[in-house]
């Protein structure tokens, strides 16, 4: 584990930088080629690494961190050379024939703070962002998941120059030092109160940042939904990575007459993703700590267990589970609950169902289950969300086309395939007008002898 974080890390980076290295084409393709060769060849120790920081199964790690991962480097290989473009923007006719565009440049050297539920793609994924728009960066894997931030800090070391990307390891203490330093861009993934800490240090030096935090992402199942498919994409949504995903379903709103039906549904495809007994079948991970699985335990106390509420002290295990009879009120709709426990909440009214929502704050994610397309229409447009996803569940942030992020207290600013560069540009606005030409001498001084023309400017260009 890092031990000594030097003080001057943002500076050294920024030497770098600032010697124009970075800037080119080809140098950031290479680049982006070699994290992915380095990833490859370290794919069987992140794997193991998983296993042993959150249980995770080896196939849902191919799946959700390294296919992720390395399509969005595809992404981001094959599309770079139009994303550098300069963009061309339309002039207002008074400065004909001026030219106006966009150059998209670098901020400089990024400081990318990462999570521990997804280790890998939260921290690979904003680097290919911060690498492809050509900043030096640094990255600090979080310290829950040690044995995947010691094989993540090897990639980096093996795929890029200390003095253009670094990895850093460690706790709290390494976190606050590096935010005590200047940085051009933060790119911070984590909880709320984190979030909150992140953004006043960076308000000390007026550095711009991303916040993706998260929230309590409601899944809402009209009477019109086909049941069977909505069970299956949720049961596999909630239960991914044990229910420790931001954008995982934190309750379910579903009509009255679909509930019993909806949870018979639910009660089967738990047992056909998971078996009997969820725990031995090693398809589901574990609580990520000891503290983390007291939390889970103490919200069921009392709660009226639907379907699984087993749990296993030893290894950190909470079974697929289902608490109904939920009261608004209630301890589990108070925070993000960031584990396998999803609470129902029956509604009658749709009007009723979409108030309950807009009484917490802005989530990350909402789901829609219906096939009325009237209904889906006015829902994605009314119910405040980052993000929202009509009959599936987590599928809008394994899209590299669409931009992900959150509003409100579920975040700020968005990434992902172009809007991953676009995080990381600062779009420079350029007009440039030919010297021979002049079509604004009104604006020269003497203000007096140029009245008329001002008049005319007006009358002909507004």
């Amino acid at each position: 584990m890092f031990t000594e974080l030097p003080t001057s890390i943002a500076s050294e980076l920024r030497l770098t930088f600032r010697s124009g290295k970075t800037l080119p084409l080809r140098f950031r393709l290479e680049q982006l080629r070699s994290l992915k060769a380095a990833l490859l060849a370290h794919e069987g120790e992140l794997t193991e690494a998983l296993q042993a920081d959150l249980g995770k199964p080896p196939s849902e790690s191919s799946l959700v961190e390294l296919f992720v991962t390395l399509r969005e480097l595809d992404f981001a290989i094959r599309r770079l050379r139009s994303w550098m473009r300069p963009k061309r923007v339309r002039t207002d006719i008074v400065y004909a024939p001026a030219r106006g565009y966009l150059i998209p440049e670098p901020y400089g050297v990024a400081l990318i703070l990462a999570p521990w539920n997804y280790p890998v793609q939260l921290s690979l994924v904003p680097l290919i962002g911060a690498i492809a728009a050509g900043n030096c960066a640094v990255v600090k894997p979080s310290d829950l998941a040690p044995r995947t931030s010691a094989v993540l800090k090897v990639i980096i070391e093996e795929a890029f120059p200390s003095e253009y990307v670094c990895a850093v390891e460690g706790g709290p203490r390494e976190a606050s030092a590096l935010l005590e330093q200047q940085f051009d861009y933060i790119f911070f993934t984590g909880g709320t109160r984190l979030g909150k800490i992140v953004m006043r240090a960076a308000a000390e030096h007026l550095t711009p940042l991303t916040l993706e935090l998260g929230g309590k992402n409601p899944v809402l199942v009209d009477r019109t939904a086909n049941l069977a498919a909505a069970a299956r994409r949720i049961v596999w949504a909630k239960y991914l990575n044990a229910g420790q995903t931001c954008v995982s379903p934190d309750y379910l709103l579903v009509h009255r007459e679909a509930k019993e039906r909806l949870l018979a549904e639910i009660a089967r495809t738990i047992r056909r993703f998971y078996g009997e007994s969820p725990r031995a079948g090693g398809d589901m991970s574990r609580v990520v700590n000891r503290a983390h699985w007291d939390r889970l335990k103490a919200l069921l106390e009392g709660a009226h267990v639907e379907i699984g509420g087993r749990v296993d002290e030893e290894r950190l295990f909470i079974e697929p589970t289902v608490v109904d009879q939920i009261d608004p009120e209630s301890p589990l709709m108070a925070e993000e609950i960031f584990g396998p426990i999803l609470p129902v909440i029956v509604f009658d009214d749709m009007e009723e169902a979409v108030e309950l929502i807009a009484r917490y704050p802005v989530p990350l994610a909402f789901y829609l289950f219906s096939s009325d397309r009237g209904l889906q229409r006015r829902l994605t447009r009314r119910v405040a969300a980052g993000g929202v996803c009509v009959n599936d569940c987590i599928s809008q942030m394994l899209t590299s086309g669409l931009p992900f992020g959150g509003v409100g207290a579920s975040g700020m600013g968005s990434y992902h395939g172009y809007e991953s560069f676009r995080t990381f540009s600062h779009f420079k606005s350029v007009l440039a007008k030919p010297a021979a030409l002049e079509t604004t001498f009104f604006k020269y001084p003497p203000y007096a002898a140029r009245k008329g023309w001002i008049a005319l400017a007006r009358r002909l260009f507004t």
